[in-house]
């Protein structure tokens, strides 16, 4: 299955079709601050175009293939590995700010999951935001899958404990833990989350346990400082991006792999439910060429 369902122009594929018979500085230098402006980040643009500089010769569609390997090779320096959750009950505790998409994503894991066969367990931890349990239980209705739920200004904790105790109870394979994305301050956020992630591992030692982070990729730079504050607390195993469509701000992929060495594992392409699909770098290089 391709990554994007609709064909659309990559934000380099220009740049290729401007300098379409030879590979010399000036293309390079462009593909530098088109990178840049993408949000790939000066030192990555640089050392990507420092190493296409080394391949003498290469004009078309030999230079568009080494620069996709390149830039596949960046991405693989944080991680190739899809979500780990060979373990009955797995968990994943999905974070980010409010407004990236997260209670969505969550709906079309479960969708994702009860389509393999899976039991899934929604675990609505965010008491913080009115109406945080209730948009999830329109989704776990949706889905048809089970939620756990306290009522608004509740203890988190608490609800991701009766959440690992039904699950083990149940037979549960998946649990999804939803979570805050802002507390009266950041640092109050970052010991809820961290709070959160101790409780799993402690009533659940042995489980799987992914932390996604939910960015939307048309934020760029702000992206990933979100991501490196999230990193901190919640011990991020992979990104989620959002309302990537492999044009304009696609860049903050790399970005995100070049300074935090974390994977993007999902990218939701649309707004069905069948839209979030596993990362492939491989596609998501060519399509930014193409």
């Amino acid at each position: 299955m391709a990554l994007f369902k609709e064909k659309k122009k990559g934000f380099l594929a220009t740049l290729f079709s401007t300098f379409a018979d030879e590979s010399d500085t000036e293309l390079l230098d462009e593909l530098e601050e088109r990178l840049v402006m993408a949000d790939a980040g000066a030192e990555l643009a640089e050392r990507v175009t420092n190493e296409l500089r080394g391949y003498s010769g290469l004009w078309g569609d030999k230079m568009k293939k080494a620069l996709v390997d390149e830039l596949v090779k960046e991405m693989e320096k944080a991680g190739t590995e899809g979500l780990r959750l060979n373990t009955k009950p797995s968990v994943i505790v999905m974070v980010g700010v409010n407004g990236v998409g997260k209670t969505t994503t969550i709906g079309k894991l479960a969708a994702y999951f009860k389509g393999q066969g899976k039991k899934v367990l929604l675990a609505a931890a965010d008491t913080f935001r009115a109406a945080a349990s209730e948009q999830l239980a329109i989704w776990a209705e949706r889905t048809g899958v089970e939620i756990i739920k306290h009522g608004e200004g509740g203890d988190p904790g608490a609800v991701v404990f009766d959440s690992c105790n039904a699950a083990k109870a149940r037979g549960t394979d998946v649990i999804i833990v939803d979570t805050a994305g802002r507390l009266h301050n950041k640092q109050n956020l970052m010991n809820e989350l961290t709070k959160i992630t101790r409780i799993i591992h402690r009533e659940l030692p042995d489980a799987d346990c992914e932390v996604l982070l939910v960015l939307d990729a048309t934020t760029g730079q702000n992206g990933l400082l979100q991501a490196e504050q999230f990193a901190k607390a919640a011990g991020v195993t992979g990104i989620v991006l959002t309302k990537l469509d492999g044009t304009a701000k696609g860049g903050v992929v790399f970005a995100i792999a070049d300074r935090l060495g974390v994977p993007v594992k999902l990218v939701g392409v649309g707004e069905g439910v069948d839209d979030l699909r596993p990362f492939n770098a491989r596609e998501f290089a060519e399509a930014m060429v193409e």
